[in-house]
């Protein structure tokens, strides 16, 4: 008989954002309480605490981690062997690092199944401020983030596009104290009514990020904006990426954003020139992607001088 796997639920977020409400919230709604066996291992302590009637109730067991080395393979499969849980709940330090622990060997029939990032949203900004690199990494291998605590005074959209730098796939959700908020709706800094849209440098991010998120709003479309040009061996003659470099995470993390583009004129493309350029935005299939996705059919293509600020922000 084959064996069932058990899904590994990993709540992340830091110290006092929520991960613990919303358990709490979860583990009472009536779609969880379905008898089955769950494990929740608790990795850091918060102000909010897990009742033992709310967890004998939904036949939840506890264990606590202290130290992040004290979550190892020997420790998962002791608790394993222990309690035979049928799902897992982790509520994961948000100091600690994400990307190691996926790396990490879990017991036999244990899969990552969600990984879920609660985010105070009134607070969100000073972790940028002071340690993007480990709010960044919160954000990079996860499914859902929920930023809570929203008001009007929240910059939604610079949250939404941060997240979307680094991970597309990310489902984001944004909640005020009442537990409900639209997404927000930016006012784009560029006319999306103009014959050519023309993208600002400082604006590059924001389109990037746009025309991934709302490709509707571009499809056969004329943009200009300015780009370092990108070829390689690998592309099929006539292709090449422009794009520029963004810090998506801290200094060390600079990353190239660029869509595949079709040029069929007479210049030869070389490799990290600066131009402005015109393209016609498609979306469509593209052996490069390997699925769909924004693709530029370039016009016009006219040399300029690298700008004084070659990296660009969200």
């Amino acid at each position: 008989m084959e064996e069932k796997m058990i899904p590994v639920y990993l709540i992340t977020g830091f110290l006092e954002g929520g991960k613990t409400s919303f358990l709490n919230f979860t583990m009472s709604q009536e779609y969880f309480a379905d008898g089955e066996k769950t494990l929740l291992i608790v990795c850091e302590e918060g102000e909010e605490e897990y009742s033992e009637s709310m967890l004998a109730d939904n036949n939840t067991v506890m264990a606590t981690v202290e130290e992040e080395y004290e979550l190892d393979e020997e420790f998962l499969k002791k608790l394993d062997r222990k309690y035979h849980p049928e799902r897992v709940l982790i509520e994961y330090n948000g100091m600690w690092s994400v990307k190691k622990f996926l790396e990490k060997q879990l017991p036999h029939y244990w899969g990552i199944y969600q990984i879920i990032t609660i985010l105070d949203g009134s607070s969100f900004q000073l972790y940028l401020n002071n340690i993007k690199s480990l709010a960044m990494e919160l954000v990079t291998y996860t499914d859902l983030v929920i930023f809570n605590r929203c008001d009007e005074n929240t910059p939604l959209a610079t949250y939404q596009r941060s997240v979307k730098a680094v991970n597309r796939r990310a489902q984001v959700v944004f909640e005020d104290e009442n537990g409900e908020m639209e997404n927000p709706e930016e006012d784009l800094p560029y006319d999306l009514e103009a014959d050519v849209i023309e993208i600002d440098d400082r604006d590059y991010g924001i389109w990037y990020i746009d025309v991934q998120e709302h490709h509707e709003r571009y499809e056969g479309k004329k943009v200009k904006f300015l780009a370092q040009l990108m070829t390689s061996d690998e592309f099929p003659a006539g292709l090449f990426v422009p794009g520029r470099n963004a810090m998506t995470c801290c200094a060390d993390d600079i990353t190239f954003l660029g869509f595949i583009s079709s040029y069929k004129g007479p210049r030869k493309i070389q490799t990290g020139e600066w131009a402005r350029i015109v393209v016609t935005v498609k979306w469509e299939y593209s052996a490069v992607y390997k699925e769909e996705g924004p693709v530029l059919y370039v016009s016009e293509i006219v040399p300029e001088v690298k700008p004084k600020e070659e990296l660009i922000y969200f």
